[in-house]
């Protein structure tokens, strides 16, 4: 075995996940194992959703790889780095990628990590492991994308790789490698359906402050049409999922290679309802009613915010306005509208918080998601607030979720303020209903209330602990 291939996503460890019960395959490991096994190399996956922590050791023990190469983003962190122990305890070295690695490599690499990838793995892991395999650590200063500690301790960063330009080229994600009917089943037992997630497209041009590009930066490379169908045509015959879901981070960012590909799903007489994310400003009726014809069922649209000007500090590159009239068309043409909706921006005040109410009212979307902003360290966001992070745990600890702005309100702040959001515009939504359910109507009603007093008696506690 040149390299085993595993992450951290436990799903029987993470109570919230429990819940959701919505697991999905770590596609970019996925796409490393099918690129290096048709490259030649031997390559090993474990696959810890449907797996518990101690197996991650004893297959270790069995395989004993020379190479182990982790997946780490904020959810996994915290298994990630026992899990580096583990392969440095089997002897292994132990390579590790993913959107965080590259911006806390001096702490991976104090931990037992011998090597970070930055950016694509594909090229960089098969350039890397013939090396690795010659002359172990020594030299790695010729490998592109990759971030170690040379001899004398120093932390050394090779110059950037270029980016995979021509992704019809890669072979598709090797869902074999992995227990990938246990996943629709899974689906299947807790929703009724089963899903399966594939991406058309990688990167992201846009400017949001924070959002992290790690990964595959700020450009915008697609697959052609008929790769994508082909992609469709053996998940079908492989799998049969009655949904499928569109990772990409625009689905309809291209029209004219959008509506190119719904033509040949028509054409090959496939058409499976989807769930996606996209823009308002990358939506039209046009657009619209080729998503609600391929079977589109839900879109999900970045909205963050019903303040324009806090859209505008975040260069969001949208207009409050233009969320509402495409969340309004796409209701009418039957497609269901999910939203998600940021607190704790910088420049964000209580009446940037009524704005982000009374815009949920009017644009009236099927269901809506909150988080509270954190910091993700390599984004602008992170950089604009650098000086004022805190966080109250250690690092090994700690994700970049776990870390809050000072001067900002606190967290109990915004606990109220979310809990008057969601109930305010729920209660907005049953009294304007044909059936107002009067104990629902109540309960809204009073939880919003409950909200608003909250809010306004934690309204002077900042993040410093202190009273502004």
């Amino acid at each position: 075995m040149d390299i085993l291939l595993a992450h951290g996503y436990y799903l029987y460890e993470d109570p919230h996940e429990l819940k959701v019960m919505k697991p999905y395959p770590t596609l970019g490991l996925l796409y490393l194992s099918s690129y290096l096994k048709s490259r030649g190399f031997s390559v090993g996956f474990f696959d810890a959703t449907f797996s518990q922590p101690a197996d991650f050791a004893a297959r270790l023990e069995r395989d004993r790889p020379a190479v182990v190469g982790l997946y780490c983003n904020l959810m996994t962190k915290r298994w990630i780095l026992p899990m580096i122990q583990a392969a440095k305890a089997a002897g292994a070295t132990v390579v590790l990628g993913g959107p965080e690695p590259p911006h806390y490599a001096e702490d991976y690499l104090a931990r037992g990590t011998d090597v970070v990838v930055v950016g694509e793995g594909e090229l960089t892991l098969e350039a890397l492991l013939p090396h690795l395999a010659r002359h172990g650590l020594n030299g790695l200063r010729e490998i592109q994308g990759i971030i170690f500690r040379d001899g004398d301790g120093a932390i050394v960063r090779t110059p950037p790789r270029p980016y995979i330009q021509r992704l019809d080229d890669l072979p598709f994600p090797d869902r074999a490698a992995i227990p990938f009917q246990q996943y629709l089943d899974t689906w299947q037992v807790h929703h009724g359906h089963s899903s399966a997630s594939l991406i058309t497209a990688r990167g992201c041009p846009y400017t949001c402050k924070w959002c992290s590009h790690t990964v595959f930066g700020h450009t915008h490379r697609r697959r052609s049409p008929a790769n994508v169908v082909q992609e469709v045509e053996a998940l079908v015959e492989a799998y049969r999922p009655d949904r499928l879901w569109y990772a990409d981070d625009v689905l309809t960012i291209h029209p004219r290679w959008f509506f190119a590909y719904a033509a040949l799903l028509k054409a090959r007489g496939l058409r499976l309802p989807f769930e996606c994310i996209s823009r308002a400003d990358r939506l039209n009726e046009r657009l619209v009613d080729t998503l609600a014809e391929m079977g589109c069922y839900r879109l999900w649209i970045g909205s963050e915010s019903g303040s324009q000007a806090v859209l505008d500090a975040m260069s969001r590159r949208t207009k409050v306005e233009e969320v509402q009239a495409m969340t309004h068309l796409l209701k009418r043409r039957g497609i269901q509208t999910g939203m998600f909706i940021m607190l704790g921006y910088e420049g964000e005040d209580t009446p940037q918080l009524e704005e982000t109410v009374e815009h949920l009212k009017k644009a009236d979307p099927d269901l809506f998601l909150t988080t509270v902003a954190y910091p993700i360290k390599g984004t602008p966001y992170y950089t604009e607030v650098e000086s004022r992070v805190l966080s109250d745990k250690p690092w090994d600890d700690r994700t970049d979720r776990d870390l809050t702005v000072a001067g900002r309100h606190s967290r109990r702040f915004y606990s109220f303020a979310t809990r008057w959001m969601v109930n305010e515009v729920a209660f907005h939504k049953l009294w304007h209903s044909s059936d107002k359910q009067p104990l629902r109507l109540a309960k809204t009603y009073v939880n919003s209330k409950l909200g608003r007093v909250g809010m306004a008696l934690t309204a002077g506690e900042t993040e410093t602990g202190g009273q502004g």
